[in-house]
């Protein structure tokens, strides 16, 4: 053991590194060094499986507390004299962890094996609200379909009177070790059971009305709080409201999607509301109170004297509130559009043409007749005479 590299030193971390850190650097030596990467490069090989035992030692908190008190003395013996034997070691765990299914491992597999504790899926749906409900916030009933345990077997799967057995594959383990030869020496992969699907038991008469499932579904109705300042496709989690866990675990949560109806009027960008409001040439020209139309009602607004057409108003405070904080508040801003009428009749064209030759007396001539205006075009040849 004497010609053996310090662990830490090859990993490349100190001695008081953290779980997370050895792990992070193990992570990319085995990316760099494996043997997929690097076909035929006998010197990768080595430096792979040389990283590989160093994380099978450090990543194990009681190996490396027997490393650090005897270093490699430890696991003198190999595993037959109360040491370590690397050729033994569950190389698809390791990858199952890092890598996932990438180099063969679990990916995602728990430790305490496949029968165990199992939290339960998820599930999603969706509600419909106005755009004053998102506002301002609501309560929304919702039904949504559950799965629940069985009455008749009580969560087992098997037919009343009758019990579930042991599952003689995986001995109730729930999972099953494929040992296969690798250049690493032996390596064990841990699956799941395909017999008992991993849960460690056989039905072998199944309950009729839940047919081996230990779960019946159900509709039921919900409570939802939608709270104010909701925007479109933002979801609500509603704690273990989803399906029932595996073997004593909880249940899934519920995630309800919100779905804002449109508003004739009304545009939000995040927590400011935009609309756009029409006034007359008159209101536009001479200015004075104008109503506007907002989530909180009708308010009297003053515009200036000649205010132009695509003028913007801003009103504070009016907007949507804020999800985190209501008492917190956008903005409303309004954007004014002179409105140019497009029917009229005699006495009012009569009385628009005496308001425009007041306006623009340049326009007409002494006797009051518009002055004609022709347009000369530069590049027109003039005829020969």
């Amino acid at each position: 053991m004497a010609d053996k590299r310090d662990y830490y030193e090859v990993l490349g971390v100190s001695k008081d590194a953290s779980e997370s850190e050895i792990k992070s650097a193990y992570r990319k030596l085995a990316k760099k060094y494996h043997p997929d990467m690097n076909p035929g490069d006998k010197e990768a090989e080595a430096k792979f499986k040389e990283a590989s035992e160093a994380y099978a030692i450090l990543s194990d908190e009681d190996k490396r507390h027997q490393y650090d008190q005897f270093g490699h003395a430890a696991f003198e013996g190999g595993a037959g004299g109360g040491g370590f034997d690397f050729d033994s070691f569950d190389m698809g765990d390791i990858f199952g962890d890092l890598f996932g299914s990438f180099f063969g491992g679990g990916g995602g597999r728990s430790r305490s094996g496949g029968n165990g504790p199992m939290r339960g899926q998820n599930v999603r749906v969706s509600v419909r609200v106005t755009f004053e409900e998102a506002c301002f916030g609501t309560d929304k009933e919702i039904t949504v379909n559950l799965k629940e345990e069985c009455k008749s077997c009580h969560g087992t799967g098997a037919k009343p009177g009758t019990s579930p057995v042991t599952c003689e594959k995986c001995g109730g383990k729930g999972q099953v070790v494929m040992t296969q030869q690798s250049l690493f020496g032996m390596v064990r992969n841990i699956q799941t059971c395909p017999d008992c699907h991993g849960t460690g038991k056989i039905i072998k008469e199944r309950c009729p009305d839940c047919n081996g499932s230990g779960y019946t579904s159900s509709r039921k109705k919900i409570s939802v709080t939608i709270p104010a300042g909701i925007d479109d496709g933002q979801s609500i989690r509603i704690r273990d409201k989803g399906e029932p866990g595996i073997n004593g675990g909880p249940r899934g949560d519920l995630f309800v999607e919100v779905s804002v109806l449109r508003h004739p009027k009304f545009q939000r960008q995040g927590t400011d509301i935009y609309s756009t409001v029409p006034i007359t040439f008159g209101q536009a020209a001479l200015g004075g109170d104008i109503r506007i139309q907002t989530i909180d009602g009708e308010v009297i607004q003053k515009i200036k004297a000649g205010t132009q057409t695509d003028s913007r108003i801003r009103l504070r405070g009016k907007g949507v509130p804020s999800l985190r904080n209501s008492q917190l508040r956008g903005d409303h801003y309004v954007t004014l559009v002179v409105q140019v009428p497009t029917k009229m009749n005699a006495d009012q064209k009569d009385k628009l043409i005496e308001f425009d030759k007041a306006m623009y007396p340049e326009n007409y001539n002494e006797d009051g007749t518009e002055q004609e205006t022709q347009s000369k075009n530069p590049f027109k040849k003039k005829k020969k005479k």
